[in-house]
């Protein structure tokens, strides 16, 4: 059978144009229907837009169809897309970044809004080769388009974002300070930003004070970007995400816990404790002061002034000190200076350096003995020896030292010798 003549380039890019326009300007034609199928599939496929009210979604529907409307002026060649363009996309990027969508929530809407639009092309093309070649040239236009818009609009979110972030930082900042003024805000956004918090004037809280002293990986001392990571450490993690005052101040993070309903002292220490350990874990090592419960915000400051001292008492290399965890004793012992030490009687201090590169089971004794309320035998029980053993142990200490321990004043005595050693000896070791 005798074919017809083959077209020239010419005529085949003049047929091409018209498959072209009869295709968009059928699209162009339903748009509104092609409109309300991507709105449809984004309700379907984003769960966070599948939440949302009517109202919400008439706002998705405006945004969708004036981009295809958009996209299509711009494949028909009928003008150039520029940024003062997709003024409405930006404003819309606002709308759900205030509305705390996430931002690859807003970039999977336009990868929904695409591949509507490409089926809808598709569709309107129909089954021919010179329909299918059509709808094909429209591919890099369209993508060109639509990384165009999104890219646009995703720069919009991030702005804002950075924006919301500052605003916040700034107003925990501010809140904080009026805190440790001993004052509780009564009004405006601080007082809306302490009740986000638990935060009110008679709340029961602790302050907690940490302090980067060192990077494991790299040897590098603290800095601010360790300062943010532990912030975002402490705000994230725990029963009460979220919910933590954590402020990165004057090279201190400084964290506002508040005692809730439910909660003591313990609990609020175990979650710091906790925090310290994996971020040690992870090579940034912390040097954490915890206080004492305050009864309100007018003590705060005194808490903490309480978790500022009591990082002193963390070793060189890190780790925490919970003031709740401390009797005065434990407290006054480690506070001792170089004078306490020197009152400590020589003899006591040679034993109990002799006795800890041997064990420390001189050392165990007498605190065994002292939990035991002086009763030798229930001491000997906890410390799993004979009877003798112990009475000899007792019996060793005083020879040497000249301390009998079943009398009070030399037990005490004892201890608190053994405690100001543990304690330079802790310092010592983490140096």
């Amino acid at each position: 059978m005798p074919r017809g003549p083959a077209l020239g380039s010419s005529q085949l890019a003049e047929q091409l144009r018209r498959e072209r326009w009869r295709i968009l300007h059928a699209v162009h034609d339903r748009v509104e229907e092609v409109a309300e199928a991507a709105v449809e599939v984004m309700r379907a496929e984003i769960p966070s837009y599948a939440l949302q009210d009517e109202r919400f979604f008439d706002d998705v529907r405006a945004q969708v169809l004036e981009h295809y409307r958009m996209q299509l002026a711009a494949l028909a060649g009928d003008r150039d897309i520029a940024p003062e363009d997709l003024v409405f996309s930006r404003a819309a990027a606002m709308r759900r970044a205030r509305a705390g969508f996430a931002l690859e929530d807003w970039i999977s809407a336009f990868r929904v809004g695409r591949q509507v639009m490409w089926d809808a092309l598709l569709d309107c093309a129909g089954t021919s080769a010179e329909a299918q070649q059509a709808a094909l040239s429209l591919v890099t236009p369209l993508m060109r388009y639509v990384d165009f818009a999104s890219t646009h609009a995703a720069q919009a979110y991030v702005e804002y974002q950075q924006h919301v972030v500052a605003d916040a930082d700034r107003e925990r900042r501010d809140l904080l300070e009026q805190l440790l003024a001993g004052v509780a805000p009564a009004r405006g956004g601080l007082f809306a930003a302490a009740q986000a918090y638990g935060i009110g004037p008679r709340s029961p809280m602790m302050a907690v004070v940490a302090e980067c002293v060192g990077d494991t990986r790299t040897g590098d001392l603290a800095s601010a970007e360790y300062g943010y990571a532990t912030s975002a450490s402490i705000s994230v993690a725990g029963p009460w995400a979220g919910r933590t005052l954590v402020v990165v101040r004057h090279g201190e993070v400084v964290a506002v816990p508040v005692v809730r309903a439910g909660m003591d002292a313990q609990d609020i220490c175990d979650h710091f404790e906790a925090v310290q350990r994996r971020l040690a874990r992870e090579g940034t090592m912390l040097a954490m002061g915890i206080s004492t419960v305050a009864g309100g915000a007018a003590e705060l400051p005194r808490a903490y002034a309480e978790a500022r001292a009591a990082l002193d008492l963390v070793p060189g290399g890190g780790g925490v000190a919970a003031l709740p965890r401390l009797s005065p004793f434990d407290y006054l012992a480690l506070r001792a200076d170089d004078l306490a030490r020197q009152l400590v009687d020589p003899r006591v201090r040679a034993l109990l350096e002799e006795d800890r590169g041997r064990g420390d089971t001189l050392a165990a004794t007498i605190r065994a003995f002292a939990e035991a309320d002086l009763n030798l035998r229930l001491a000997a029980e906890r410390l799993r020896v004979h009877h003798n053993t112990a009475h000899y142990r007792l019996r060793r200490i005083e020879e040497r030292t000249g301390r009998n321990p079943r009398r009070i004043a030399d037990l005490l005595e004892l201890l608190v010798a053994l405690a100001i050693r543990d304690g330079a000896g802790e310092g010592e070791d983490c140096q």
